[in-house]
């Protein structure tokens, strides 16, 4: 087989309605491929085998059938025409693998020569991986959550652990936000009562907007012993209903002051305000932290994608796009819902669910090429210690041996898109190490904190 490579050209834009959308270009290359009549007799032969399983001739047993009574009885076209489709995509694979082009798309065949003999030729259009450049990457800055407990953070925690701690005590006044009062409760609509709407001697917490519309305003400034009527919508309907609200009790939290003796005593792990006080905003800090750590990632990939100006492939947007919807229909299938259930449970189209997914497509489009722009820049190399380490961690995850895993890639000529995978880790990797990272109010972030001592990402 021999075979040449040139840039080709997209003629989609020859052939595009001035006045419609223009379709994204295209990177295009175009393989040239002979191979001789002596090679591809074997694939005749090869087909000949083929067909041999294929059919029942009398005499013969399946199989068996000899390629010159074969030849003899469908002719040798048939058998050309056979081994074309079946011997072109392993000779196009070869060549893509030998000019190392980084297919996106299905490649456009065309059959110039050896169609009914001689030496067979045949040209494939080839849409590849266009490179982008990202001019800046080296000086992005992200935002993220503030990894450190504010003051009123602190004091919003003691103060719920006061309340949760306080005692209820009546008071002798009128109702005020955030009493609890003891209610009769009555509605009603059209002379019928309101399911769940009715009870005796209810504790409500004023404020707190569960039963009604405008509600708790309506509680605010009574006494007890006051019997309250008005229409309200109740919560989740359109339809307002007649109430009848009865307060028999108004009572107050009264809340426990925090002091060294209180804590030592309530909380016992701690012996002072000032030891508890350290001990919530080392708690606040934590979750502040994991959840920095949750979009750090996502929001330096974005960044990074706002970087590429150049529209993404199509075709490249189009393959992400039909995995992620793929993908979501399985998992729903998984918990025995319908999409279309979904869609109508979340009162979505799918027009606006394709949509909403087309745009994370082309984000992940643009991050793709942005993380193999940065690897260019920086001269980043995927080493066989990679590849070998690589192959450990996806033998712990599929639970196989390593070897196992490596026979595998190979097999399915997979190390190629693999070792692609690794550069890309470890451009974002690169990226990570380098990007600015402040909170909202402009304050440098503990990058060591933020990555720790092992951190792990997928693309």
């Amino acid at each position: 087989m021999r075979s040449t490579i040139e840039p080709a050209h997209d003629t989609r834009a020859e052939k595009a309605d001035d006045d419609g959308p223009q379709p994204t270009p295209r990177e295009l290359v175009k393989l040239s491929i002979t191979i001789d009549q002596a090679e591809f007799d074997r694939d005749i032969d090869q087909a000949f085998r083929k067909i041999a399983r294929q059919v029942n001739l009398p005499g013969f047993r399946a199989g068996k059938v000899p390629r010159r009574v074969l030849e003899a009885r469908i002719g040798l076209a048939a058998a050309r025409e056979e081994a074309l489709r079946d011997a072109v995509p392993a000779y196009l694979a070869e060549a893509v693998k030998e000019h190392d082009v980084d297919l996106v798309a299905t490649p456009e065949i065309s059959i110039t020569a050896g169609e009914e003999a001689g030496d067979v030729s045949f040209d494939a259009v080839c849409e590849v991986r266009p490179v982008v450049t990202v001019p800046g990457y080296g000086g992005l800055r992200v935002e993220l959550p503030s990894t450190e407990a504010t003051d009123d953070e602190i004091d919003e925690a003691v103060d719920a652990e006061r309340r949760r701690q306080g005692s209820l005590v009546d008071a002798a006044r009128s109702v005020q936000h955030g009493d609890h009062v003891t209610l009769t409760l009555a509605a009603s609509r059209d002379g019928e009562p309101v399911a769940g709407l009715n009870t005796e001697d209810w504790l409500y917490e004023v404020g707190k907007g569960w039963v009604a519309e405008g509600f708790d305003d309506q509680l605010l400034g009574a006494v007890a012993g006051a019997t309250l009527t008005f229409s309200a919508n109740p919560s989740g309907s359109d339809d307002p209903a007649d109430f009848t609200v009865t307060v028999s009790n108004v009572q107050q939290l009264e809340l426990p002051e925090a002091t060294d003796e209180w804590v030592a005593e309530v909380l016992g792990e701690f012996d002072t305000v000032a030891a508890w006080r350290a001990s919530i905003a080392e708690r606040i800090a934590a979750g502040k932290l994991n959840q920095a750590r949750n979009v750090f990632v996502e929001r330096v990939t974005t960044a990074l994608a706002g970087l590429v100006d150049a529209a993404p492939p199509d075709s490249m947007v189009q393959g992400d796009l039909q995995a992620r919807v793929q993908n979501m229909v399985q998992q729903f299938q998984a918990q025995g819902i319908g999409i279309e259930q979904w869609l109508q449970l979340t009162g979505q189209t799918s027009e606006s669910f394709i949509e909403a997914l087309r745009q994370q497509s082309v984000n992940a489009v643009k991050v793709d090429l942005a993380l193999r722009a940065v690897a260019t820049a920086e001269d980043i190399e995927v080493t066989d210690d990679d590849i070998d380490a690589e192959y450990a961690r996806i033998a712990v995850r599929v639970r196989q041996k390593a070897n196992e895993v490596r026979r595998a890639y190979e097999k399915n000529d997979a190390v190629t898109d693999l070792v692609a995978q690794i550069r890309k880790t470890k451009a974002l990797d690169w990226l990570l190490e380098h990007v600015e990272v402040v909170d909202p109010d402009g304050r440098p972030l503990d990058r060591a904190k933020l990555l720790g001592h092992d951190h792990e990402h997928e693309h």
